[in-house]
This record gives C-alpha cells, sequence and structure tokens, in this order.
C-alpha cells in the first residue's frame, strides 16, 4: 500500500472521462457546485441537498468501517488512485453522493422550474452512472459496491422526501437549531467507529458534518436576520430567466466566492493547526499528530464549519455590498 502502480493508458478518452467523473465525487465539486447552487440557483434547493448530502454521507461512511469490506484486490485490478485506498469498499460513498446529490436536485427543482421532467431525469441517470463507472475504472470498488451505495441513497433519498419540507422549516426557524447543528455532528465525530489502523474516513466524515453545521447555521442566521425564506422570497435566477448579462453577474458571484470560501479554508486550517499544535505540542507538519481523534476531530470540524459559514452568510453579504444580489 501508498505504492503507486505503474500502467499504460491505451484510451485517453475513457481515462479523462472516469478521472473527471470520480472528481464528481469529491471536495473539489461539493465545494464548487453546492454553493454555486445556493448563490445562483436557489437558496431552498441548496438547503435540501446539503441535507441530504450530510445525512447520505454520513450513513455512508460508517458503513463502511462497520461492514470492513475490503476494496477489489490489486493486482488484478489496477488502482489509479491512492489516498483512499486505506479505506473499506462497502458502500461506494460516491455512488451515494452522486445518486443523492443529482436526483436530490432533480426532486427539489422540476416542481419550481419550467423544464422537462425527462430532460431532468436522464441527466441526474448520467451524472450518477458517470461517477459510478468511474469507480469500477479507477479499481477502486466492485460493481456490488456501487451498486449498494446506489441502492442506499436512493432509500434514503425516499424516506427522507416526506419530511423534507419539515427538516428545512425546524432548521430555519426552531431557536435550538445553532446548538443542534454543531453538538449533534461534534457527538457524531468523537464517537466514530474506531478502527484497528488509520482511514481517511472520519476526517472525511469531520469535513462534511463540519461543511453541513456550518452551512445549517447560516441557514438558520439568515433567515432570523436577512431574508426570512417564510415571509420573503429567496434570490432565484431559474433556468428559464438565464441571459448573458445573468451569466456574467453568476460567474462573478460564483469566483468572487469561491476565491473566499478558499481564502476562509486556508486561514482557519492555518489558526486552528498552529493552535491545537501548541495546544499538543506537535509542529504543524507531523502527519501523524493529525489523526489523533484530539486533533483531526476540532481540526475538520472547525475548518470546514468555518467554511459552510462563510458560504451561506459571509459571501451573499459581501455580493450584496458589491451589488451583485
Amino acid at each position: 500500500q501508498g505504492c503507486e502502480q505503474k500502467y499504460i493508458v491505451k484510451n485517453y478518452f475513457y481515462y479523462y472521462l472516469f478521472k473527471f467523473s470520480a472528481a464528481l465525487g469529491e471536495e473539489i465539486f461539493y465545494i464548487t457546485f453546492l454553493p454555486f447552487t445556493y448563490w445562483n440557483i436557489d437558496h431552498s434547493v441548496s438547503r435540501r441537498m446539503i441535507i441530504i448530502w450530510s445525512i447520505v454521507m454520513y450513513i455512508g461512511q460508517v458503513s463502511k468501517d462497520i461492514l470492513k469490506w475490503p476494496r477489489p484486490l490489486s493486482p488484478p485490478v489496477v488502482k489509479l488512485e491512492m489516498r483512499t485506498d486505506a479505506e473499506y469498499g462497502m458502500p461506494s460513498t460516491h455512488a451515494m453522493a452522486a445518486t443523492a446529490i443529482s436526483f436530490s436536485f432533480l426532486i427539489a427543482t422540476v416542481n419550481q422550474y419550467k423544464y422537462p421532467f425527462e430532460l431532468g431525469l436522464v441527466a441526474a441517470f448520467v451524472f450518477s452512472t458517470l461517477v459510478c463507472l468511474s469507480r469500477l475504472y479507477t479499481g477502486m470498488h466492485t460493481v456490488l459496491d456501487v451498486i449498494g451505495g446506489a441502492l442506499i441513497s436512493a432509500v434514503l433519498l425516499v424516506l427522507l422526501y416526506p419530511a423534507w419540507d419539515m427538516i428545512d422549516h425546524l432548521l430555519l426557524t426552531s431557536p435550538f437549531c445553532p446548538l443542534l447543528s454543531i453538538v449533534v455532528p461534534l457527538v457524531l465525530c468523537y464517537n466514530y467507529p474506531k478502527l484497528d489502523y488509520y482511514s481517511p474516513t472520519r476526517g472525511d466524515t469531520t469535513t462534511i458534518l463540519g461543511a453541513g453545521a456550518g452551512a445549517t447555521v447560516g441557514f438558520w442566521l439568515n433567515n432570523q436576520y436577512a431574508a426570512p425564506a417564510y415571509t420573503s422570497k429567496n434570490v432565484q435566477l431559474g433556468f428559464p430567466l438565464i441571459t448573458s448579462k445573468i451569466a456574467v453577474v453568476m460567474l462573478a458571484r460564483f469566483f468572487i466566492g469561491i476565491f473566499v470560501v478558499l481564502l476562509t479554508r486556508q486561514l482557519m486550517k492555518n489558526v486552528v493547526l498552529g493552535t491545537l499544535g501548541y495546544r499538543y505540542k506537535f509542529p504543524i507538519g507531523d502527519l501523524e499528530a493529525r489523526r489523533r481523534l484530539e486533533v483531526e476531530v476540532p481540526y475538520k470540524f472547525i475548518t470546514y464549519s468555518s467554511v459552510g459559514f462563510c458560504a451561506t452568510v459571509i459571501v451573499p453579504l459581501l455580493h450584496k455590498l458589491l451589488g451583485l444580489m
């Protein structure tokens, strides 16, 4: 493990297609697409997607470390990724996330905007299928891992859909929302299933729950003091209204927002790691120390809850100051 395998690419189209598709289930996609939806499409759609994503990913990550099903053996497969090789395989959280995000987006928008349902269904199916196939191509999962992940995600969507509006209403209006949004994810992170060796699943789960917690607090704060979701209309552009002028505004919002979000992430990483390093007496570059429970959980949670809060509160305020709202 840890040694990159040598391989020869014979079909560059498939290679780059599935390498790109695999990235659609990773942080680079989450940190761009989910904020883009919040800034440019619809607040309510973004809220539902983030909540579903957080729940689905937590269940998927925990399931991996409870079931402890190994990833495909190499050889015979060639693994094109090394970072996640230390994780267990079943279920594929890439498949779970792709299914949850694509179909929750479809369900949340189909009744609000005028576009053919069939077109949205095909787009959601193609998106999730590409991500699922990428996990087979890169040698990271078996067919059963991928099918299991997609099915679990689909079942969770069906179970959660009837409660979408109720959950959304409670998260926006309950006075206990900020406290519960922080305490519950932290308790889940600190009580994550223990393994005999280090795996990035706990850190990745903390990242997801932290981002979801920060965003949820931001949703609540916006509803209380900025633009109440149940008394005024959200900022919505919608698919039929996109013109060249609006497209420029959307891109400006996106690039300014992503710059601020990435800056926040880097700043908080340095501050939190520096503080924890001082507290527990380890250099910031010590990877083994950063994997300890008392370091990894607060480091990841504080950093990414700040990112979620920044994306939902700070960036929209900046957009308003710049006249982009």
